[in-house]
């Protein structure tokens, strides 16, 4: 800083005699030939004048600039002309009428891209006209001249157009941007890191020295917007300069509007950023100054604050509220975006749920299938039934029918799961995925995919022996259910390892009970014990246990003597007493009651 301070003080004294020709000593003119060298040298510790911008200041204008185009009227009106065209023909016709100037040249090529965007007018037509090669031409030819500002936007308005890279007028453009780099302000640095994040992306030599810049540069940066844009735009590609943004985006949480807060916490989301201080400061302000929000601002919330597991039950119980009115005319694709959101978060809103379903009756034959599943996963994970139960799952299965051979094998597999869960699984769903040939590709397949895939098929195994008396198979093979049998090593929790501790002064001997049990039903027991009709441990080892692949023991329990499955509840975001919230949990404690235990849950 105090370099560039020096400089600019030189450069002023310079400009005070440099006014008048004759009063500059010819010791400090530099002869063309020079500049030219000077320009082709690569940065060198000391500093190499530059002809085209003595002094910048904080706009990227130089001062010589700003009085030359104050004080020639000349200027001032070709630069409004240029503003006010309304078409090509009249920028083109400019270039006729009058003599232009590099920078001139340069501004009409932006207004042709703007006005190319804005009337969607075909850019290979105004890349091959004459006038434009000429334009071109003249801003190359003297390309040191043009104004910062005006280099920066006629770069990305060349971009804009398709001109080709590998023109050398194109190249020259770029290599001028890429010399002047460190004067240009931090907000004509931010503008260009933008427009090239969305234009090239990573791969892009000039953005990758442009972030360069930023990150040298992150104490300049100030104001919402540019902290936003550069979060959304830009941070992905510089994890060093969003860690940057983030702190300033700390900073000035209590300045972001509604939607400034939507496209920070998206940011974070598409980054898998949890930056837990910034959400919570986001939260906070969020709920205490904004009582209104928009239903794309609700809908962006909800799915950020999902994809990144972060709980805030006050905004969580806000975004609902909120929601709730909006939900009879939201479109398909919203309300299944919606519901899949809390049901990752594990946030249950009974009215915002019931309107969904309510939705799903109303609106059955504008949901796709896609749709009308997504809205079943997501009940199910959170052990939702509607209060109008009969009527929804009526119009659930006359939907289906017929649709299942369409749907590819994993979703299938999650929708009936989540029918099984719902207790709503009918026998063509239990068939059609417990058939050999539906799940003969995942036999010997390690890949996580399909272990996942196997472990949802157990389940549903298990909920036609158990739930579903009716149903005479087909069922799993015996050589699908040893796979789950065998211990996966899992690391033990704290949880587990007190259960451990509490029980071994219960059990009296290790032969009493059994530790992490893997049952033929796919659930895990963290602990299973026999206790006689006084409620006394017995040796688990000597009874047949059909909950099992292979049972150590054969004799039949005792008269009034029971068994008894410890089942932990490891979810730090429900309480003891919504258990029955979470649909996998729920289906494992009846299927291991329906295998003959006492459950008791442990949390």
């Amino acid at each position: 800083m105090a370099a560039r301070l020096v400089r600019r003080c030189c450069w002023q004294h310079f400009g005070a005699f440099a006014s008048t020709p004759s009063a500059v000593p010819a010791s400090l003119l530099v002869p063309a030939g020079k500049v030219a060298l000077a320009r082709a040298l690569p940065q060198a510790p000391f500093t190499l004048f530059h002809t085209s911008s003595p002094s910048n200041r904080a706009d990227g204008f130089s001062v010589k600039e700003e009085v030359e185009d104050s004080r020639n009227p000349e200027h001032k009106v070709i630069g409004e002309l240029i503003e006010t065209a309304t078409s090509p023909q009249e920028l083109f016709q400019l270039s006729k009428i009058h003599d232009l100037n590099s920078n001139q040249a340069s501004l009409i090529i932006t207004q042709l891209s703007r006005l190319a965007a804005e009337k969607k007018l075909e850019k290979e037509n105004i890349l091959q006209d004459e006038r434009f090669q000429q334009l071109v031409v003249m801003t190359d030819s003297q390309i040191s001249q043009v104004w910062n500002n005006t280099l920066v936007n006629l770069l990305k308005s060349l971009y804009s157009l398709g001109m080709d890279g590998n023109r050398r007028e194109m190249q020259s453009v770029e290599q001028e941007v890429l010399w002047r780099l460190r004067r240009l302000t931090f907000r004509q640095l931010a503008s260009l890191a933008e427009f090239l994040a969305v234009r090239q992306g990573k791969e892009s030599k000039l953005l990758s020295e442009v972030i360069k810049k930023l990150e040298l540069r992150w104490t300049e940066l100030e104001g919402t917007r540019t902290v936003v844009t550069l979060m959304g735009k830009v941070g992905h590609i510089s994890p060093a300069l969003m860690d940057r943004l983030e702190d300033k985006a700390l900073e000035l949480a209590e300045h972001f509007d509604p939607d400034d807060i939507r496209k920070i916490t998206l940011a974070l989301a598409y980054q898998n950023r949890r930056c837990v201080p910034l959400l919570r400061a986001l939260s906070y302000h969020l709920l205490q100054k904004h009582p209104e929000l928009s239903l794309n601002v609700l809908m962006d919330l909800i799915f950020a604050y999902g994809k990144l597991n972060f709980h805030q039950p006050q905004v969580f119980q806000k975004i609902a509220t909120d929601l709730h009115p909006h939900v009879s005319t939201m479109t398909p694709v919203e309300v299944t975006r919606c519901i899949r959101s809390f049901a990752l978060l594990k946030w249950l809103s009974l009215p915002l749920f019931e309107a969904i379903a309510q939705y799903a009756l109303d609106n059955a034959k504008q949901l796709s299938v896609a749709h009308l599943c997504s809205i079943i996963l997501s009940f199910a994970r959170l052990n939702f039934q509607p209060s109008g139960s009969e009527d929804f799952f009526n119009m659930v299965h006359e939907e289906l029918q017929g649709q299942l051979d369409n749907l590819e094998p994993h979703l299938l597999a999650d929708l009936v799961w989540s029918l099984c869960v719902l207790q709503q699984a009918k026998a063509p769903y239990l068939q059609r995925v417990l058939a050999p040939e539906f799940h003969a590709w995942i036999r010997g397949n390690q890949s996580l995919k399909a272990q996942n895939l196997r472990l949802k098929l157990i389940h549903i195994n298990a909920a036609a022996k158990l739930e579903c008396p009716d149903y005479r198979g087909p069922f799993l093979p015996a050589e699908m259910l040893s796979a789950n049998a065998e211990p996966a090593g899992e690391k033990v929790t704290l949880l587990q390892s007190s259960l451990r501790e509490a029980l071994a002064g219960v059990l009296g001997s290790q032969d009493n009970g059994r530790f992490d049990v893997r049952t033929v039903y796919g659930w895990q027991i963290d602990a299973e014990m026999v206790v006689n009709s006084e409620n006394k441990p017995l040796p688990v080892k000597n009874f047949a246990a059909p909950h099992l692949l292979r049972s150590e023991g054969t004799k039949p329990l005792p008269p009034g003597a029971r068994r008894v499955a410890f089942l932990r509840w490891e979810f730090p975001n429900f309480s003891n007493r919504s258990k029955d919230l979470l649909g996998r949990y729920v289906m494992a404690r009846r299927h291991v009651q329906a295998a003959g235990f006492l459950v008791v849950d442990v949390s």
